[in-house]
């Protein structure tokens, strides 16, 4: 099966400075991978270069095996690309309905909304500004399901979010995934967290790619994750 979703050999930064260096994974429809590392490790990076509001400064990005370095973000999303940022890319002034007019979503889509987001069914009348961390990560990621997205980017879903809170949204990356036929590229912080619901993991330090396997060989490898995390793992020599 053709990857919804690769990156071969990718070199990722900013002007001339490799923040990525030689990464590369694929993700099929309905896999989740999980890009797992510290702050700083260039996993923002990747995320801002496959959404095509970086560059690539080497390798390639590629949809469906073909190559999208060359294409706009405007014409990457339209290709069924949908990137929620770690800022969740809310606008503070409009209220949720508002957020769902201006995507379009349809009569059916805001009923899958409300199956899928009960908690947001009430608020409709009221400004994202206003909501609290668990429900504008709720609002970013009804907007993602009614686009129906071929590739999802997830930044840092947890952010800022109550452990509960957090572990009762992270299924839903899941549930994307398996019910919607996506290929998730999530980005987390928690590490323990996301692999109970990724395929596959990805453990950038400095950059490089220190560990990658199935979710559950790097689960079983914790001790090099919390290395990697605390910067005592190197990445591998090449």
């Amino acid at each position: 099966m053709t990857p919804r979703l690769e990156l071969v050999g990718l070199d990722a930064g900013y002007g001339s400075s490799a923040v990525v260096r030689d990464l590369s994974l694929a993700a099929e429809p309905g896999e989740v991978v999980a890009l797992l590392g510290a702050n700083g490790a260039g996993k923002t990076t990747t995320l801002l270069t496959v959404s095509g509001l970086l560059r690539p400064l080497g390798g390639d990005v590629r949809l469906d095996g073909r190559s999208v370095v060359d294409r706009a973000p405007d014409r990457l999303a339209r290709d069924g690309l949908c990137h929620v940022p770690d800022d969740r890319g809310l606008f503070p002034g409009l209220t949720v309905a508002e957020h769902l007019d201006l995507v379009r979503a349809k009569r059916s889509d805001r009923a899958q909304v409300d199956e899928w987001f009960p908690a947001l069914a009430p608020l409709g009348g009221r400004r994202s500004g206003l909501l609290s961390g668990g429900e504008q990560q709720m609002l970013a990621l009804a907007l993602a399901l009614v686009r129906h997205p071929q590739v999802l980017l997830i930044d840092e879903m947890t952010m800022g979010l109550a452990p509960i809170v957090a572990a009762s949204l992270t299924p839903v990356i899941r549930r994307l995934a398996d019910e919607e036929g996506c290929a998730v590229l999530v980005v987390e912080q928690h590490a323990d967290l996301v692999l109970t619901v990724a395929d596959r993991a990805v453990l950038l330090v400095h950059g490089e790619v220190a560990l990658s396997g199935t979710a559950d060989e790097v689960r079983r490898d914790h001790d090099a994750v919390v290395a990697g995390y605390l910067g005592a793992l190197a990445p591998p020599e090449s």
